[in-house]
């Protein structure tokens, strides 16, 4: 049976702390609507996903979003360090 290993892709991604609200809503234009209540709605290609403090928010490739769990995150991605 083939094997095969996911290509590495540059995303961009933003964590939500709880208090940069603003940051989040700047990173996600219209795709997200945000409510003190029961916390964040994303709008994503496979429906509205909940999203909670601490969650990172992921840009991909093709502009979609997606939340995903500090523990996945950290296991899947690395910081990219520019030169500079």
């Amino acid at each position: 049976m083939p094997k095969f290993i996911k290509k590495p892709v540059v995303i961009e991604a933003i964590q939500w702390t709880g208090k940069n609200k603003m940051e989040i809503l700047n990173f996600l234009a219209d795709n997200g609507v945000y409510s003190n209540m029961d916390g964040m709605r994303i709008l994503t290609s496979a429906g509205t996903m909940h999203c909670t403090e601490g969650d990172w928010i992921i840009r991909g490739v093709r502009g979609e979003f997606n939340p995903c769990k500090p523990d996945i995150f950290l296991e899947t991605y690395e910081e990219v360090k520019e030169d500079g």
